[in-house]
């Protein structure tokens, strides 16, 4: 046991010892010292104002100047997605400003921008409603002019009474057989333009408005025009409405409001017409040149706002960030300083004091910022430092549950029993080859990859990629074992140990084979592969095979939970639970050759750092409570000895995955490829290896390795974790700029 002790420590074995600190800052030299610290990212401050609301906090308003910093930096970064333009990411280098300076230039850009928007809103709805008015100039003139196509309607003008209540309820076509002066109350019309989506239900609304006294025309507009409504270019339809009489004219242009129709007014007389389409399109040709040069001097404007946005919304979320912190910090009024209490790892301590004196000198303070040691009484959180291949094992974990502090990590040895378990059920060579391209492809791109957006799928994929690497690896090794690439076997490590049983032996595949050399050296022997024995076979060997990874797993995890009650000094663990496991365990599915030594249980161990936060489960003084340890024990009892059967079960999933993964190959490759090309037909095999191919890919590639994927999630986070781990702690949460995102804006 001493030689057990004496090992070295493993980073990843047991998270990184933490101490609670107190820290009492001056007021001068607060915000550079909670600046420093950002940068540093190795102290995890409590909130000491979780009681107040956050109006009540001292920095409030300092936080609402960076939230409206913020709000004018979104509205600059969708001003330049809507033109069309795009931030820089590498900003040009300028001398920095302070946050003073960069409120009161960013409220002058919002206010210059919101202007020039204004102003480009005014005259794009006038240049819109001319564009219209042209339409309506140039469509609707042709329901007015006398021998076109439409001459019917406007002989309605000749022959009209005039009388204006008679007028109000006699149809059209009676106006049209009675004699009179057309310049008293005849037919009107009303023209304008409407969406084309409207057009039925807008003509069958004035049918039934004016009873049928009216004639309705409409012509197509031609090109899109933007909708003042959903501001969007929608297709839309001249129309012309003749009608009589005045309560006509207030329903059809009360229907006209009602359905977002624009009205406007047409001369009957053709000269008057074409001297006003001459002054729109006048018009029009002066509104696009000033229009054009708005644009240009936006976009010009919003240019140079990119090439500093990024620089600025780094700048403004992370001093948000730092008054944030500083909320969460007591202010002493009469020593006018702030107390501030939290967590760090102790290797960080001399770096942390280190960026507090630096802060202090920087600021000119007369007083330096106090930093020492005290007791919790609540639990450390949980550190692990991890790197970008280790990083990805310990999320998976941490998906089950983050370990207890200083309890034993699964990550260790997850990040090789994780990739092996993965491979036993995805075994093929010629798979893992496909997977390790894949993973090769991410992690050569990884630092260009690393900075970019990805999707929901492609982050969570890059985010594995060294995973992928070991599955790939390791399912390369299984499948070599396995003998099967895409389900084909090969001679790679030698010939066959078997042959035909005689001379007159043809068919190797259904007649008996007999053995005359020695074992073959690695792997399946490739005869087994089509013969009439191949699946008993394979499926006796898996079988057996999956039990015992699944027992051999099952005792690293009761190994495990001896180590943890040895580190945290629980002798009765050892001797009352750890000892009855594995003897329970191995006496079903192992043997008892040889006694088991006995094991010390002496509680020696408490050998802390001296600045390392005391356990929290260290209190003696707790009362006994017979009847709860006994229920507590008892029902744990009774899931390990059901667990035993139904988690070593579980492994079976190892061979039933494994087989159905081989099966679906030697499908694909049987009954899909080598069918189609059987056929002397260019086009049946050309179709037979598309689908072998897409199969292949979509089904064995994707499908198949996220199933073997959470298949192995499963074993480790139920099966294995479950012997040795609680994963009731929390995270180790430090303040650091480096893991700002656009989120905390």
């Amino acid at each position: 046991m001493k030689y057990i002790d004496n090992l070295p420590s493993m980073d990843l074995m047991r998270s990184e010892k933490m101490m609670f600190a107190q820290l009492i800052i001056p007021v001068e030299s607060a915000h550079r010292a909670i600046s420093y610290l950002g940068e540093l990212g190795l102290l995890q401050f409590r909130d000491l104002n979780d009681d107040k609301s956050p109006f009540q906090r001292t920095f409030v308003n300092q936080v609402k100047r960076c939230a409206e910093m913020s709000r004018k930096l979104r509205f600059f970064k969708d001003q330049i997605h809507k033109a069309g333009l795009m931030p820089s990411p590498h900003p040009v280098s300028q001398p920095d400003i302070e946050l003073e300076e960069l409120e009161i230039r960013l409220a002058e850009h919002e206010h210059e921008l919101i202007e020039m928007n204004g102003n480009s809103e005014k005259l794009q709805q006038t240049y819109n409603e001319l564009l219209e008015f042209k339409m309506v100039l140039q469509k609707a003139g042709d329901f007015l002019v006398p021998g076109e196509s439409h001459s019917e309607e406007t002989e309605l003008d000749e022959n009209v009474y005039t009388n204006n209540d008679y007028s109000d309820t006699v149809s059209l076509l009676e106006q049209e057989m009675q004699p009179g002066p057309s310049n008293q109350s005849g037919v009107k019309f009303i023209s304008g333009i409407i969406c084309k989506s409207k057009v039925l239900r807008f003509e069958r609304m004035l049918f039934r408005a004016t009873r049928g006294n009216m004639l309705f025309n409409q012509a197509p507009a031609g090109d899109r025009i933007l909708d003042r409504a959903s501001n969007e270019m929608v297709q839309k339809t001249v129309f012309v409405v003749f009608f009589s009489g005045e309560q006509a004219r207030k329903k059809i242009l009360k229907i006209c409001e009602a359905f977002g129709a624009n009205c406007y007014p047409i001369p009957e007389d053709t000269t008057k017409r074409r001297q006003i389409t001459r002054e729109v399109l006048s018009r029009l040709s002066e509104l696009e040149t000033t229009l054009d040069a708005g644009l240009h001097h936006r976009d010009a404007a919003l240019t140079s706002i990119g090439f500093q946005l990024t620089k600025w919304m780094n700048m403004v979320r992370r001093e948000k960030a730092i008054y944030d912190t500083l909320n969460m910090l007591n202010f002493d009024v009469t020593k006018k300083c702030l107390v501030g209490e939290g967590w760090c790892p102790v290797f960080a301590k001399t770096k942390i004091q280190e960026a507090l004196q630096r802060a202090t000198f920087d600021s000119n303070s007369q007083m330096g910022i106090i930093f020492h040691v005290m007791d919790s009484v609540e639990p450390p959180p949980t550190y692990f430092r991890t790197n970008h291949f280790t990083n990805a094992y310990q999320e998976i974990v941490d998906a089950y549950g983050v370990a207890k502090y200083q309890e034993a990590n699964p990550a260790v040895y997850t990040i090789v029993t994780f990739p092996f378990l993965f491979a036993v059920m995805f075994g093929d060579w010629g798979h893992g080859i496909c997977l390790l391209l894949g993973a090769l492809i991410l992690i050569a791109r990884e630092k260009r990859l690393g900075s970019q957006k990805l999707g929901s799928f492609m982050e969570m994929l890059f985010g594995g990629r060294y995973v992928l690497l070991m599955m790939s690896l390791f399912s390369i090794y299984c499948g070599l074992i396995y003998n099967e690439f895409f389900s084909v076997p090969f001679h790679i490590f030698g010939t066959s140990a078997y042959k035909c049983r005689d001379a007159t032996c043809s068919d190797a595949r259904s007649v008996g084979l007999v053995k005359y050399r020695d074992t073959y050296p690695f792997g399946v022997d490739p005869s087994w592969r089509g013969s009439r024995s191949e699946l008993p076979f394979l499926n006796s060997l898996k079988m057996k095979m999956s039990i015992l990874f699944g027992v051999a797993q099952m005792n690293l995890g009761i190994v495990l939970s001896y180590f943890n009650a040895r580190y945290f000094s629980s002798s009765l663990d050892i001797k009352y639970q750890f000892v009855p496991q594995m003897i329970f365990l191995n006496s079903l599915f192992g043997f008892q050759g040889r006694a088991y030594g006995i094991l010390g249980t002496s509680d020696i161990y408490n050998d802390e750092e001296p600045d390392s936060a005391r356990h929290p489960h260290e209190s003696h003084n707790e009362e006994f409570n017979f009847s709860e340890v006994f229920v507590h024990q008892m029902i744990h009892s009774i899931e390990f000895v059901l667990g035993a059967v139904s988690n070593t079960a579980s492994y079976l999933r190892l061979w039933a995955l494994s087989l159905a993964h081989s099966e679906l190959s030697t499908v694909f490759y049987e009954k899909v490829l080598l069918l189609a090309w059987g056929y002397d037909n260019f086009i049946i095999r050309l179709v037979g290896l598309a689908v072998f191919s897409f199969a292949t890919a979509f089904i064995l590639l994707m499908m198949e390795t996220l199933s073997a994927f959470l298949h192995a999630l499963r074993l480790h986070w139920v099966e294995f974790q479950n012997k040795f781990y609680s994963g009731d702690g929390y995270k180790f949460r430090p303040f650091s700029f480096a893991s700002l995102t656009d989120d905390d804006d």
